[in-house]
């Protein structure tokens, strides 16, 4: 039974450290977002920073909720909560508001809010949930594929908004949750290699165009529809051929080579789905100026281009609080949320960069650790998923800002303008907060 809470011992259970860390945060994205919207001419032409105070005061009130709401009643209502933003996410796509090229918005009045950044945290209680309940069984394919049906709805449905970046995110979240979880590693290697073969399948015919620029005939399996079906029946003919291989002769090659063929199948057909009608010109664009940005240096390759142009620019002390010329002179496109981070390390420097890069350091290490002290296998899966959309958010983010992974439009947690990102981050650390207030039972 677990320990009931009064307000003076839940105050003495707090992870001071962890929220210390949120809080710098937070006030480092209002300084930022104010400093966004300073022009060349020194005049303040956005208020983002008061609306984000705002949304700073109302996200408290969700971390003290979730702080204090008991995690097992959370497990009770989770399946509730999973698919009433299942309906949301099917509303949003349908009948949603058209922002950035993305119908992923719901308005009511003036207050907009993002289904797909709140159904993160339904997702991680549920399949949470799911896989508590199954752990007797955790290393079955058939439980596998059932988490990971918990994860693609909401993933699927976010993919074809179009948001790439947002469902980008519950992979390492099924990825984090189900490897702590102790389920067959065979099974997730698999998914792994599903995942990278497609993405290279994917981007591969957009090198060819754009950076080979000449003719490849490995590529040319990939975009000719009879290259590739002549490609998908010679693997499918040699697994048929290893099926009755393993069944005569029970040699375990014949199984990795079912192994490896299916998953290349699969990554081709997936892949030419995704190019042919599911990612947009402009998010296939995307991956490929992420190769080499100089391919379209005025149009898809402009923010990256501009985003690590801001970030070698501020040296190692920076060029001083509104000071930054790429930002104030408009270069930079989206500079409130999507890189904010290339402001920052303009206008502070390494040490700017540093201190957000010490500060998450602290959030992440101080929520592994209160993992180490959660009494329930519930509440430890609950916690490395959101350990795991924490830390993806911030390498994405600040990675698509210095140029090492591809410009997604995913927010830095606590620092980028917007309400409904900072609630769930703000939400997943109440739940954290309420793990480790409630380490100790009677």
């Amino acid at each position: 039974m677990r320990k009931k809470l009064n307000l003076g011992v839940a105050l003495s259970r707090i992870d001071y450290l962890m929220l210390l860390a949120v809080f710098v945060l937070m006030f480092l994205g209002v300084i930022f977002i104010y400093s966004s919207g300073i022009s060349s001419t020194g005049v303040n032409t956005s208020n983002e920073y008061i609306k984000q105070l705002a949304k700073i005061l109302t996200g408290i009130v969700v971390l003290l909720f979730f702080s204090i709401y008991d995690i097992e009643k959370m497990k009770n209502f989770s399946i509730f909560v999973y698919y009433l933003l299942i309906g949301m996410l099917i509303f949003t796509k349908f009948k949603g508001t058209l922002v950035n090229g993305a119908r992923s918005w719901i308005y009511i009045g003036g207050f907009g809010f993002q289904p797909s950044e709140f159904a993160k945290i339904s997702t991680i209680l549920f399949l949470a949930r799911f896989l508590d309940n199954n752990k007797g069984e955790i290393k079955s394919l058939s439980v596998f594929i059932r988490a990971l049906v918990i994860v693609i709805i909401p993933f699927g449905i976010i993919l074809i908004q179009p948001d790439m970046g947002t469902a980008s995110v519950y992979i390492p979240i099924f990825l984090a949750m189900l490897f702590l979880s102790g389920c067959n590693i065979v099974h997730l290697i698999y998914l792994v290699l599903f995942g990278a073969f497609t993405l290279f399948f994917t981007m591969l015919p957009g090198w060819e165009e754009f950076i080979l620029q000449s003719k490849n005939p490995f590529v040319s399996v990939l975009t000719e529809t009879r290259l590739l079906v002549y490609l998908i029946g010679s693997l499918t003919f040699s697994i048929l051929l290893s099926l009755i291989g393993l069944f005569y002769f029970k040699k375990n090659y014949f199984y990795w080579i079912i192994y490896l063929f299916s998953i290349i199948i699969f990554s081709l057909i997936i892949s030419y789905i995704a190019r042919a009608y599911v990612l947009k010109d402009y998010q296939i664009m995307r991956l490929i100026v992420f190769m080499n940005p100089q391919v379209d240096p005025l149009n898809y390759g402009w923010n990256i281009i501009q985003a690590t142009t801001a970030v070698g620019s501020g040296g190692f002390m920076g060029k001083g609080f509104l000071q930054g010329t790429q930002s104030h002179y408009q270069f930079l496109p989206e500079q409130s949320t999507d890189f904010i981070f290339s402001i920052l390390s303009e206008e502070f420097g390494f040490i700017g960069s540093f201190l957000v890069f010490l500060l998450f350091f602290i959030i992440l290490a101080r929520g592994l650790l209160i993992l180490t002290y959660a009494k329930d296998n519930y509440s430890i899966l609950v916690g490395v998923g959101i350990i795991g959309m924490i830390f993806f958010h911030v390498v994405l983010n600040i990675g698509m800002n210095i140029g090492l992974m591809p410009i997604t439009g995913i927010p830095l947690f606590f620092v980028s303008y917007g309400g409904s990102s900072l609630w769930t981050a703000l939400a997943g650390i109440g739940i954290l907060q309420g793990i480790y207030q409630r380490r100790y039972r009677n």
